[in-house]
Protein backbone atom coordinates (compact mmCIF):
# COMPACT_ATOMS: atom_id res chain seq x y z
CA UNK A 1 0.00 0.00 0.00
CA UNK A 2 2.72 2.64 1.06
CA UNK A 3 4.45 2.03 -2.70
CA UNK A 4 1.21 2.68 -4.39
CA UNK A 5 0.26 5.58 -2.26
CA UNK A 6 3.97 6.94 -2.44
CA UNK A 7 3.87 6.90 -6.21
CA UNK A 8 0.17 8.66 -6.41
CA UNK A 9 1.93 11.47 -3.92
CA UNK A 10 5.18 11.87 -6.07
CA UNK A 11 3.00 12.42 -9.12
CA UNK A 12 0.54 14.59 -7.78
CA UNK A 13 3.23 16.90 -6.25
CA UNK A 14 5.04 17.04 -9.32
CA UNK A 15 1.61 18.31 -11.06
CA UNK A 16 1.12 20.73 -8.12
CA UNK A 17 4.65 22.12 -8.83
CA UNK A 18 4.23 22.78 -12.44
CA UNK A 19 0.56 24.20 -12.27
CA UNK A 20 2.52 26.99 -9.16
CA UNK A 21 5.33 27.58 -11.89
CA UNK A 22 2.55 28.46 -14.42
CA UNK A 23 0.91 30.90 -11.76
CA UNK A 24 4.47 32.23 -10.89
CA UNK A 25 4.05 30.71 -7.45
CA UNK A 26 5.71 27.52 -5.32
CA UNK A 27 4.35 24.37 -4.49
CA UNK A 28 4.97 25.74 -1.48
CA UNK A 29 2.54 28.02 -1.54
CA UNK A 30 -0.18 24.95 -2.23
CA UNK A 31 -1.71 22.86 0.63
CA UNK A 32 -2.70 19.66 -0.28
CA UNK A 33 -5.59 18.18 1.80
CA UNK A 34 -5.99 14.62 1.17
CA UNK A 35 -9.75 13.49 0.82
CA UNK A 36 -10.12 10.72 3.29
CA UNK A 37 -13.77 10.08 3.32
CA UNK A 38 -14.15 6.61 3.61
CA UNK A 39 -10.65 5.64 4.54
CA UNK A 40 -9.51 3.48 7.02
CA UNK A 41 -6.94 4.75 9.94
CA UNK A 42 -4.40 2.98 8.30
CA UNK A 43 -4.21 4.61 5.47
CA UNK A 44 -3.98 7.93 6.84
CA UNK A 45 -1.28 6.38 8.92
CA UNK A 46 0.43 5.36 6.25
CA UNK A 47 -0.02 8.97 4.13
CA UNK A 48 1.54 10.76 7.24
CA UNK A 49 4.38 8.73 7.11
CA UNK A 50 4.86 9.79 3.49
CA UNK A 51 4.56 13.70 5.01
CA UNK A 52 0.74 14.34 4.67
CA UNK A 53 -0.57 16.93 7.77
CA UNK A 54 -3.62 18.20 5.88
CA UNK A 55 -6.92 15.92 5.75
CA UNK A 56 -10.25 16.60 4.67
CA UNK A 57 -13.42 14.49 5.38
CA UNK A 58 -16.92 14.80 4.11
CA UNK A 59 -19.36 13.50 6.93
CA UNK A 60 -19.40 13.94 10.13
CA UNK A 61 -20.70 10.84 11.88
CA UNK A 62 -17.89 9.45 9.78
CA UNK A 63 -15.36 12.24 10.99
CA UNK A 64 -15.68 12.09 14.65
CA UNK A 65 -14.11 8.66 15.37
CA UNK A 66 -11.56 8.58 13.13
CA UNK A 67 -10.20 12.02 13.83
CA UNK A 68 -10.61 10.91 17.48
CA UNK A 69 -8.26 7.98 16.70
CA UNK A 70 -5.73 9.63 15.25
CA UNK A 71 -5.36 12.24 17.74
CA UNK A 72 -1.66 11.21 18.19
CA UNK A 73 -0.58 12.46 15.01
CA UNK A 74 -1.04 16.05 15.41
CA UNK A 75 -2.98 16.21 12.05
CA UNK A 76 -4.83 19.48 10.47
CA UNK A 77 -8.35 18.28 9.99
CA UNK A 78 -10.26 20.34 7.32
CA UNK A 79 -13.81 19.58 7.07
CA UNK A 80 -15.07 20.04 3.33
CA UNK A 81 -18.63 18.66 3.34
CA UNK A 82 -22.13 20.23 3.74
CA UNK A 83 -22.46 20.95 7.50
CA UNK A 84 -25.80 20.41 8.98
CA UNK A 85 -26.35 22.61 12.20
CA UNK A 86 -26.78 19.97 14.43
CA UNK A 87 -23.71 18.29 13.66
CA UNK A 88 -21.45 21.48 14.02
CA UNK A 89 -20.77 21.21 17.60
CA UNK A 90 -19.61 17.79 17.45
CA UNK A 91 -17.14 19.00 14.41
CA UNK A 92 -16.09 22.13 15.41
CA UNK A 93 -13.41 21.07 18.23
CA UNK A 94 -11.64 18.60 16.04
CA UNK A 95 -10.88 20.78 13.26
CA UNK A 96 -8.79 23.52 12.12
CA UNK A 97 -11.01 24.87 9.36
CA UNK A 98 -14.26 24.37 7.89
CA UNK A 99 -14.39 24.81 3.72
CA UNK A 100 -18.30 24.98 3.91
CA UNK A 101 -19.88 28.21 5.22
CA UNK A 102 -22.68 28.85 3.22
CA UNK A 103 -26.43 30.15 5.34
CA UNK A 104 -26.88 32.34 7.92
CA UNK A 105 -28.21 29.48 10.46
CA UNK A 106 -24.96 27.53 10.08
CA UNK A 107 -23.61 30.96 10.90
CA UNK A 108 -25.61 31.59 13.62
CA UNK A 109 -24.93 27.76 15.32
CA UNK A 110 -21.21 28.09 14.49
CA UNK A 111 -20.96 30.98 16.61
CA UNK A 112 -22.87 30.02 19.51
CA UNK A 113 -20.88 27.00 19.78
CA UNK A 114 -17.74 28.73 19.36
CA UNK A 115 -18.85 30.43 22.31
CA UNK A 116 -19.20 27.39 24.37
CA UNK A 117 -15.92 26.33 23.55
CA UNK A 118 -14.09 29.45 23.91
CA UNK A 119 -12.37 28.84 20.33
CA UNK A 120 -13.22 30.78 17.20
CA UNK A 121 -14.67 29.05 14.14
CA UNK A 122 -11.90 29.69 11.13
CA UNK A 123 -14.31 28.82 8.02
CA UNK A 124 -13.95 29.58 4.43
CA UNK A 125 -17.19 30.35 2.30
CA UNK A 126 -18.76 28.39 -0.37
CA UNK A 127 -19.63 30.17 -3.32
CA UNK A 128 -21.69 27.96 -5.80
CA UNK A 129 -19.74 29.41 -8.77
CA UNK A 130 -21.71 27.69 -11.81
CA UNK A 131 -25.33 28.24 -10.07
CA UNK A 132 -25.55 24.38 -10.31
CA UNK A 133 -28.87 23.07 -8.33
CA UNK A 134 -27.61 19.91 -6.73
CA UNK A 135 -24.50 21.90 -4.82
CA UNK A 136 -24.68 24.61 -1.81
CA UNK A 137 -23.18 27.46 -1.82
CA UNK A 138 -23.61 31.71 -2.05
CA UNK A 139 -24.45 32.94 -5.41
CA UNK A 140 -21.33 34.74 -6.39
CA UNK A 141 -23.56 38.10 -6.31
CA UNK A 142 -24.02 37.15 -2.60
CA UNK A 143 -20.53 36.60 -1.23
CA UNK A 144 -19.36 40.47 -0.34
CA UNK A 145 -22.57 41.16 1.55
CA UNK A 146 -22.51 37.93 3.59
CA UNK A 147 -18.39 38.23 4.40
CA UNK A 148 -18.90 41.58 5.68
CA UNK A 149 -22.11 41.11 7.63
CA UNK A 150 -20.09 38.18 9.38
CA UNK A 151 -17.25 39.65 10.14
CA UNK A 152 -18.69 42.93 11.36
CA UNK A 153 -21.96 41.19 13.60
CA UNK A 154 -20.40 37.58 14.94
CA UNK A 155 -17.26 38.03 16.80
CA UNK A 156 -16.59 34.19 16.87
CA UNK A 157 -16.50 33.00 13.39
CA UNK A 158 -13.38 34.61 11.24
CA UNK A 159 -13.68 34.09 7.64
CA UNK A 160 -10.38 33.13 6.10
CA UNK A 161 -11.47 32.86 2.41
CA UNK A 162 -13.37 31.43 -0.18
CA UNK A 163 -14.26 27.74 -1.81
CA UNK A 164 -16.04 26.35 -4.44
CA UNK A 165 -16.50 22.53 -6.14
CA UNK A 166 -16.83 22.92 -9.77
CA UNK A 167 -19.06 21.31 -12.19
CA UNK A 168 -18.01 17.96 -13.24
CA UNK A 169 -16.49 17.78 -16.61
CA UNK A 170 -14.42 15.41 -18.72
CA UNK A 171 -12.13 18.41 -19.97
CA UNK A 172 -10.64 20.84 -17.02
CA UNK A 173 -9.99 23.24 -19.49
CA UNK A 174 -13.76 23.57 -19.37
CA UNK A 175 -14.01 24.74 -15.60
CA UNK A 176 -11.15 27.07 -15.90
CA UNK A 177 -13.69 30.00 -15.89
CA UNK A 178 -14.86 29.21 -12.85
CA UNK A 179 -11.63 29.29 -11.22
CA UNK A 180 -10.73 32.33 -12.87
CA UNK A 181 -13.80 34.03 -11.73
CA UNK A 182 -13.52 32.55 -8.39
CA UNK A 183 -10.07 34.37 -8.21
CA UNK A 184 -11.80 37.56 -9.26
CA UNK A 185 -14.01 37.65 -6.31
CA UNK A 186 -11.17 36.47 -3.90
CA UNK A 187 -9.20 39.45 -4.90
CA UNK A 188 -12.36 41.88 -4.93
CA UNK A 189 -12.91 40.81 -1.06
CA UNK A 190 -9.17 40.91 -0.43
CA UNK A 191 -8.51 44.59 -1.43
CA UNK A 192 -11.55 45.60 0.76
CA UNK A 193 -10.96 43.10 3.72
CA UNK A 194 -12.07 44.89 7.11
CA UNK A 195 -12.76 42.10 10.17
CA UNK A 196 -11.65 38.68 8.15
CA UNK A 197 -8.99 37.96 5.30
CA UNK A 198 -8.46 36.12 1.98
CA UNK A 199 -5.52 33.73 2.90
CA UNK A 200 -6.57 30.63 1.41
CA UNK A 201 -8.63 29.97 -1.87
CA UNK A 202 -10.03 26.34 -1.93
CA UNK A 203 -10.67 24.33 -5.48
CA UNK A 204 -9.48 22.33 -7.31
CA UNK A 205 -9.88 18.29 -6.85
CA UNK A 206 -8.59 15.37 -8.09
CA UNK A 207 -9.69 15.80 -11.61
CA UNK A 208 -8.98 19.44 -11.88
CA UNK A 209 -6.66 20.55 -9.14
CA UNK A 210 -3.81 21.33 -11.85
CA UNK A 211 -5.84 24.08 -13.38
CA UNK A 212 -7.19 25.32 -10.62
CA UNK A 213 -3.68 25.99 -9.58
CA UNK A 214 -2.91 27.87 -11.96
CA UNK A 215 -6.08 30.24 -11.78
CA UNK A 216 -4.95 30.85 -8.11
CA UNK A 217 -5.79 28.19 -5.81
CA UNK A 218 -4.03 27.64 -2.70
CA UNK A 219 -5.44 24.48 -1.26
CA UNK A 220 -6.56 21.39 -3.60
CA UNK A 221 -8.93 18.82 -2.65
CA UNK A 222 -7.68 15.52 -3.71
CA UNK A 223 -9.13 11.97 -2.99
CA UNK A 224 -9.18 9.58 -5.65
CA UNK A 225 -5.49 10.58 -7.42
CA UNK A 226 -3.95 9.65 -3.63
CA UNK A 227 -6.03 6.84 -2.25
CA UNK A 228 -7.22 5.38 -5.67
CA UNK A 229 -11.24 4.42 -6.40
CA UNK A 230 -13.02 3.97 -3.20
CA UNK A 231 -16.33 2.46 -2.30
CA UNK A 232 -19.14 5.08 -1.23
Amino acid sequence: MNRRLRDNLDAIKAAIGQAAAKSLRSSEEITLIAVSKTRTAEEIRALHELGVRDFGENRVQEAVPKIDSLEDLHLNWHFIGSLQTNKARHILPRVGLIHSLDRWSLVKELERCAQNLSRPARCLVQVNIAGETSKSGLAPQEVTEFVQTVAADYQQIQICGLMTIAPQVSNPEEVRGYFRQMKLLFDKLAVQAKGYEMKHLSMGMSGDFQVAIEEGATMVRIGTAIFGRRDG
